[in-house]
């Protein structure tokens, strides 16, 4: 048998194993080249053949193995359609039972009468007789990985199979694990196995119940390496300039003064965080999260009217037009009131109205920008920007930050990121592992507790009624659905359908309808309208999210509600009880699906942004958390943001990574945690989470 070395273990397998060579080639289709790479491609799930059983005791409909005998053979050929299919007669002392294969699999030649096999697979009951259906098999007396066990299943490629794929992985764990050192010493892996070892149970388990130890050890390697570089990234910063935005504490109350309201404790302590962080000569790199209407708006205008009395430009970049036009309608005012001038830069603008702005830009005329990502683009230039404020941050690809922040030329400019998703703590190690946090839980003083409900579509009738009363007292209404057009796979309400039904049903009504389909201007023109009350009712897909500030709009009807991650519907819950008038929103969903309506309970029951994405997070995890595949968030490979457990191995890993730069910052002494890192290297869409 080979045995590889630590050299070994990175040369392309066709070399460092002669005896794998045509296997080499299958394993390149897999993009499996070297041996340590065959050793982290690891099963996405596990069959449990482990219940060896008599024929005469096989189980319809589970998972389970039997030893017998081949009394028959016998190929049925294809016609038509039909694909062939052989059929393999069996019997032990007990009983008897067949197997069947369809396609030319060409078990036939593999077996004859008279065999003696383990047969693992799924047992189905066809009249009388137990049937496996395309099991796996193996001879009696020869070890095997694919029978009487727990059996990994792993994703493939054409031409690769998964019994080929074992027979190959299991040769190359043999070859290659004495040659893996373990990276962490006795103390820092605590309980979790040694790596070799859990490297090995993760492939080829001896039992169901060690699976779970050994993807954790696993999981906790690859949140290290992710810390590791998240505190090199810190360490990394203490070494770069930044502009020193320092304002007095008589400066700063003068700002916080000028603001038409007094600022909630956690704003306050939001807004003395930042300051200090402005002051120093390192950049600044925090994150300010708030639930829906708890005035982060505030505070970011009190940190770029800090950067302008210092003299510096500041710039506000928010993912979509219609958020970045409502930052604009809401920070204007206050900035200026503040004496500070703001001016609007997206895609949209003319080109003189963009020159325009440019060159005001250029001048410094222009003191804080606020648009997309029309901000970044070439024409613009910035000659002392200091602060960047970037919203809804994990919207925008890594490449599009490092733009922005490239705009500095007085050192790196100051970096604040807002969130409106409440991000409980352990996910926000992972996803943000790199920013200090401010949280503003407090709700600022006036704001409307909104009334939520759960009805069902035969409550539509009284629902219009209602939408009819509410707009002959003057208030507004939207109506969310989850689709732009309607769909013959999915049976869910569409704008385009729901509009249309909406005229007929209410014509006294005036409806609007805004989707992410429509071009931009068309979509500004309706939400102008719909705010400045030429509509009643707005029928909209989730553009209008984030950012949309309605203080007549007292209804919010969800459809297909259950359609919706929990988070996404507090933020559009978020979306009424924003002015003077009671608020309402209604939740419409016919599904019987016991978590879809537990989901739904939480968010009548709680208007607490940050106790429901603990919720979400507990019943569905980080993806519906953060939105779905976001670019800010990593796509881990082993570690799951959907297991709690795995978020709290991540609070052990920053601790661990946090000493381990602190005493060898470029992991020199540390060979194996190098190793690690470029073992889990992070791409350029999940890299500067931060």
């Amino acid at each position: 048998m080979t045995v590889l070395g630590p050299d070994d273990l990175d040369r392309p397998i066709r070399i460092a194993m002669p005896d794998l060579t045509r296997g080499a080639a299958a394993l390149a289709r897999l993009r499996i080249t070297t041996a340590r790479e065959a050793l982290w491609y690891l099963p996405f799930r596990y069959d449990d053949f482990s219940d060896l059983r008599p024929l005469g005791e096989l189980l319809p409909d589970e998972k389970q193995s039997a030893r017998a005998r081949v009394e028959a053979v016998r190929v049925e050929p294809g016609f038509g359609r039909r694909p062939q299919r052989v059929i393999v007669q069996l019997s032990d002392d007990t009983g008897s039972a067949e197997a069947i294969w369809f396609g030319r699999q060409f078990v036939e030649r593999r077996l004859k009468a008279g065999d003696e096999l383990i047969v693992s697979g799924k047992v189905t009951q066809r009249g009388w007789r137990s049937q496996f259906t395309s099991p796996e098999f193996s001879p009696v007396g020869r070890e095997s990985v694919h029978t009487a066990r727990v059996v990994p299943v792993y994703h493939l490629a054409a031409g690769v199979t998964q019994k080929r794929l074992r027979e190959l992985l299991a040769r190359i764990l043999d070859a290659a694990l004495p040659a893996v050192e373990d990276p962490l010493d006795e103390n820092e892996r605590g309980e979790l196995p040694v790596l070799s070892e859990a490297m090995r149970t993760a492939h080829f388990p001896e039992d169901a119940g060690d699976v779970t130890g050994a993807l954790d050890r696993l999981a906790f390697d690859e949140l290290l390496a992710l810390q590791i570089t998240f505190a090199q990234a810190r360490q990394a910063r203490e070494l770069l300039t930044a502009p020193r935005i320092s304002v007095t504490d008589a400066q700063r109350n003068e700002i916080v003064d000028a603001l038409p309201f007094t600022l909630t404790d956690d704003q306050a302590s939001a807004v003395a965080a930042i300051g200090a962080d402005l002051a120093l000569e390192r950049p600044m790199r925090r994150l300010l999260q708030g639930d829906v209407g708890s005035g982060k708006t505030a505070v970011a205008a009190v940190a770029l009217a800090s950067a302008v009395r210092a003299g510096w430009q500041g710039v506000l970049m928010a993912p979509t037009e219609i958020l970045a036009r409502q930052h604009h309608i809401g920070l204007s005012p206050l900035l200026d009131g503040l004496g500070v001038r703001a001016e609007f830069l997206s895609g949209s603008l003319s080109m003189t109205s963009k020159k325009q702005i440019h060159d005001a830009i250029a001048e410094g005329g222009a003191e804080v920008v606020i648009g997309t990502h029309a901000v970044i683009s070439e024409a613009v230039e910035f000659p002392r920007l200091g602060l960047v404020i970037v919203d809804e941050q994990h919207r925008f690809g890594v490449g599009q930050r490092a733009a922005l922040q490239a705009k500095g030329t007085g050192g790196e400019p100051h970096v604040l990121a807002l969130t409106a998703t409440p991000i409980p703590r352990t996910l926000a190690l992972t996803v943000y592992g790199d920013l200090s946090i401010s949280t503003i839980r407090e709700l600022p003083p006036g704001r409307q507790p909104i009334r939520t409900e759960i009805r069902d579509r035969r409550a539509l009738p009284k629902i219009e009624a209602f939408l009819t009363s509410e707009a002959a007292e003057g208030r507004q209404s939207f109506v969310v659905v989850p689709l732009v057009t309607e769909s013959e796979a999915l049976q869910v309400a569409s704008v385009e359908a729901e509009a249309e039904r909406l005229a007929a049903a209410l014509p006294q009504l005036r409806i609007g309808v805004v989707h992410g389909q429509q071009k931009a201007n068309a979509r500004d023109e309706t939400m102008s309208a719909f705010a400045a009350g030429e509509k009643d009712v707005l029928v909209a897909t989730t553009v209008i999210e984030v950012g949309i500030d309605v203080p007549n709009a007292s209804v919010i009807l969800i459809e297909d509600a259950e359609r919706f991650g929990l988070a996404q519907l507090h933020q559009l819950r978020g979306r009424v009880g924003r002015g003077a008038h009671r608020s309402f929103c209604i939740l419409l969903s016919d599904s019987t699906d016991e978590v879809a309506q537990r989901r739904l309970e939480i968010l009548r029951g709680s208007n607490d942004g940050f106790a429901i994405a603990e919720a979400d997070l507990e019943l569905r995890g980080a993806g519906n958390v953060l939105g779905t595949r976001q670019s800010g968030l990593p796509p881990l490979r082993v570690a799951s943001l959907f297991e709690p457990r795995h978020l709290r191995l991540a609070e052990r890993a920053r601790t661990l990574a946090d000493a381990v730069v602190a005493d060898d910052p470029t992991m020199a002494q540390r060979p194996g945690l190098a190793r690690l890192q470029a073992d889990f290297a992070l791409s350029e869409a999940d890299g500067d989470a931060a």
